[in-house]
């Protein structure tokens, strides 16, 4: 199943209503729970989207986003709104917050979209745990940083059935102009997320060893990048991370070198449940493991000088 859905502008810019349509839920009445680096920038996009906008975080207030109402814990956000986005760490959380949900006295929520990379078991699993309470899911994990997040260009990749998916089509227009359905059934859009995170993971690792061998031959950075970036070698690494964070030295991309080193591990499991091949996910994985050991918590675009010192 494929669909594209790409708005010119967020979903209350264009004259429709943010929330859900169809299904008998009202527009405009959403919650979220997760307001780490991308899920306080995506909670902004929902009120910037004309959505009427209730947050928790396990850590407090202080990330929720201008506009929205900040509640006390996750079954407030169930009594309050009709749909409720997750951006979690893990699958763990995800299925915690869940079991929140269905415990919460007075439960108003009817659909959960989880943006959260949490691997397609989990996904199924959430899902599963969520219809016995009659609360539909969405697998809706986003992929394009908190830089894209910002500027409504990441990507939404969602799937889920037929009736949650044109339910909460609002929220997910409120999130990003660019959404794609991948499929119709949760976990669906977890592989995918995986597939492209471990495609980043080693274009990334990939780029800093031949950056390194090139300045160990004489040869200047930025001569190297504008040189890739008009050949075959050209990827997101040589054009966006390395002449944004490593060229500048920055290293603020806003993703941690742990959180990739879970997701390739993600990855590297679902493979292994599948009996796909996985020689060069070892490698890649056995890169980043190493990494997040040496420094955890680090900015995944670090890895250029832990690879060149290595």
């Amino acid at each position: 199943m494929e669909e594209t859905d790409e708005l010119r502008g967020p979903a209350g810019r264009e004259g429709r209503p943010c929330g859900t349509e169809g299904g008998g839920v009202s527009a405009g009445n959403v919650g979220f729970v997760g307001l780490g680096n991308m899920g306080s920038v995506l909670a902004g996009n929902l009120v910037g989207a004309g959505c009427a906008v209730v947050t928790h975080d396990a850590l407090g207030p202080h990330r929720s986003p201008d506009g929205a109402e900040y509640v006390p814990d996750v079954a407030e956000v169930a009594r309050r709104t009709d749909v409720l986005v997750l951006s979690l760490p893990d699958g763990a959380a995800s299925e915690q917050v869940a079991h929140e949900i269905l415990a919460a006295s007075g439960r108003r929520v009817r659909y959960v979209v989880d943006t959260s990379t949490v691997g397609p078991a989990a996904a199924r699993t959430v899902a599963g745990l969520l219809a016995e309470g009659e609360v539909g899911y969405v697998d809706a994990p986003v992929s394009g940083g908190v830089a894209g997040a910002r500027a409504r260009t990441l990507t939404v990749m969602y799937a889920g059935d037929d009736k949650a998916c044109s339910c909460v089509e609002g929220v997910l227009a409120g999130l990003s102009d660019r959404r794609r359905r991948v499929g119709d059934r949760p976990g669906m859009a977890q592989a995918l997320k995986l597939a492209n995170n471990f495609l980043s993971a080693t274009t990334l690792a990939a780029t800093s060893e031949a950056v390194a061998f090139g300045l160990a031959a004489g040869l200047d950075m930025a001569t190297m990048l504008d040189a890739l970036n008009g050949s075959s070698g050209r990827s997101a690494a040589t054009s966006d991370k390395f002449p944004a964070h490593v060229l500048t030295g920055r290293y603020a991309a806003g993703f941690t070198n742990s959180l990739m080193d879970k997701d390739v591990r993600l990855y590297l499991g679902a493979v292994g449940e599948q009996g796909g091949p996985a020689a060069i996910g070892a490698a890649t994985g056995a890169l980043w493991a190493r990494f997040a050991e040496a420094e955890p918590g680090a900015d995944f675009t670090r890895i250029f000088p832990f690879v060149d010192g290595a």
